[in-house]
């Protein structure tokens, strides 16, 4: 047990001490006027800027916008037209046909909304072209809410949004590429595969035929990990040993999770020229992070009570759905990891996960606040930071201010609006999917489960997450068009609608601040913002959980 809790401390420990260097850069990366990172980046954004027009000016949050928006859905259209015509393309070693219309209209939208859902087995549907075009998405699906977590920032801060486009470059030339560069190789160098050779047939000592897969498995692996997007180049993702061979692979996997997202508050903290704002926020984040850690191993380790009944002992661990070379703590762990961060690779089952540890995984995804996704999942942690700003302004009679800005009815309608569109679109899809026979007759359990693996499909597309309980059957019509619709509203709605709160107090005068201000950098506001997220957001879909994992919990025996 003690080594169990050494190593658990020692990831945790590794958390906190890349968070805040890595924050420290992200501030000086997105400064317009930084010459030193301008020089040093300046031979590859030069060419880009001048070849695609782009001029560094400052936009307006509609404009702002409206260039996110128009340059996501192209992309889309156009890796929708590779993937459903890859069959006519080069790099097609292994004659993959074209996808179907609507997986590939569900594909194009996933990954490109940093869901990278994925409704096939990624060996034995993509060209090594099609998994190219899915690596350049997972590099401009991050660097997408990055740049308007700058914007956000900037505007909280009382500065101009910035250029959607710059920002767009910079997430890309300064942040991902090159620590995916070095990721890369490192992957590597652990014995992950990296080829664009065709697969490799061999004969078993059986003498039966099999077929090897490859591909360019490490530059796949160090952008899907970095920039929170999830999916797998196979179709077991993470547990494969092509994707993740050893302990060493596996932790780094953790970090690269973790990076970007958890650097974020002190970047902010440094942009707001409030550094102990930041820290309080990311140690409030940290706090649920590591309950959440701690739920789920204690609900591994518990194992299905039910074993007992076939005179197993149940309570070494739950290994049902977990890879023999991480085993329980590692499996557990990463689920956390992967769902508190919103990025959705897997290295174990998901839908074997006890109850408990299956609630830890959706709670993650629905509250969206437990470090959540990049830029995004920020994003929602500063929406919850003023809900938590404005209930204290309430309870002590006076108008509530943030940063020295009054909080008033435009902010807050624009918050309830975003607030509610998450649950409605996860309540609302989980209530047609159970009644229509096309969502319901794809449940591979009966009973709470089967719930829990609708709510988990949807809760995992609104929040762009992309995990899922794979014993849902999910390849279809049905699921492909509903899931696709899902990522897409999930995805932009609430980047827009928050941007719009951030022009809205950036707008705004100053507030002089006096004794009756109240301080949102000490561990009392910090305190006050976990439990608003508890209360407002883990109480919306209690109802829900209640009747799937609750339930299920309730019934062992």
């Amino acid at each position: 047990m003690t080594s169990i809790l050494l190593s658990v401390v020692i990831i945790l420990v590794l958390f906190i001490v890349i968070a805040k260097p890595t924050g420290m850069y992200l501030e000086k990366a997105f400064q317009y006027k930084n010459e030193r990172l301008n020089k040093a980046f300046g031979w590859i954004e030069k060419p880009i800027f001048k070849l695609s027009g782009i001029k560094t000016f400052h936009q307006g949050w509609k404009q702002y916008a409206l260039s996110l928006v128009l340059l996501n859905a192209c992309m889309i259209v156009v890796a929708y037209f590779v993937f459903r015509f890859q069959n006519f393309l080069p790099l097609n070693p292994n004659g993959m046909e074209g996808m179907e219309p609507t997986l590939a209209f569900n594909t194009a939208i996933s990954f490109m909304t940093n869901t990278d859902l994925q409704h096939y087995s990624g060996e034995s549907a993509l060209s090594h072209l099609s998994q190219m075009v899915l690596i350049f998405l997972m590099f401009a699906a991050p660097a997408t809410t990055l740049a308007i977590a700058m914007a956000f920032i900037r505007g909280l801060a009382g500065r101009k949004l910035g250029h959607f486009l710059t920002d767009f470059v910079y997430s890309i030339t300064r942040v991902l590429l090159p620590i995916s560069f070095i990721a890369a190789i490192v992957f590597v160098g652990f014995g992950v595969v990296q080829t664009l050779g065709s697969n490799v047939v061999l004969t078993t000592v059986e003498g039966v035929e099999q077929v090897i897969a490859r591909g360019p498995v490490a530059a796949f692996e160090s952008i899907k990990l970095l920039g929170n997007n999830g999916g797998g180049h196979f179709g077991v993702n993470s547990a494969h040993p092509f994707e993740n061979p050893s302990a060493l692979s596996n932790v780094l996997q953790l970090i690269l999770m973790m990076l970007v997202t958890t650097s974020l508050p002190f970047a902010y903290g440094r942009m707001v020229g409030n550094k102990k704002q930041g820290r309080v926020i990311f140690a409030a984040m940290f706090i649920l992070f590591t309950i959440g850690v701690g739920t789920s191993l204690y609900a591994e380790f518990q194992g299905n009570p039910a074993l007992s009944a076939l005179g197993m002992d149940a309570t070494q661990g739950n290994m049902e759905g977990k890879e023999t070379r991480f085993g329980v703590v590692q499996s557990s762990i990463f689920s956390v990891v992967t769902t508190a961060a919103e990025t959705g690779a897997v290295n174990a089952m998901h839908d074997s996960l006890t109850p408990i540890g299956g609630m830890i995984t959706l709670l993650n995804m629905l509250l969206n606040t437990v470090f959540g996704g990049i830029g995004a999942g920020f994003i929602n942690v500063m929406m919850y930071v003023i809900i938590a700003v404005f209930i204290s302004g309430l309870m002590v009679g006076r108008t509530p201010e943030f940063l020295g800005k009054k909080i008033e009815g435009r902010e807050m309608k624009l918050i309830a609006l975003t607030l509610l569109f998450q649950p409605l679109l996860i309540l609302g899809a989980t209530a047609v999917a159970l009644w229509t026979p096309l969502g319901s007759e794809t449940i591979s359990n009966p009973g709470f489960h089967g719930i829990s693996q609708v709510m988990y499909e949807y809760t995992s597309s609104v929040a762009n997450n992309g995990s899922g309980f794979e014993g849902l059957g999910d390849a279809t019509t049905f699921w492909n068009i509903s899931t696709g619709l899902l990522m897409f509203l999930g995805r932009f709605f609430g980047l827009v609608t928050m941007l719009a709160v951030a022009e809205s107090l950036r707008s705004k005068p100053v507030v002089a601040e006096t004794i009756g201000t109240f301080r949102t950098d000490t561990s009392l506001f910090g305190g006050i913002f976990v439990g608003t997220v508890l209360l407002v957001g883990a109480l919306t879909f209690f109802p829900a959980l209640v009747l799937g994992p609750i339930a299920e919990f309730l019934t062992l025996k």
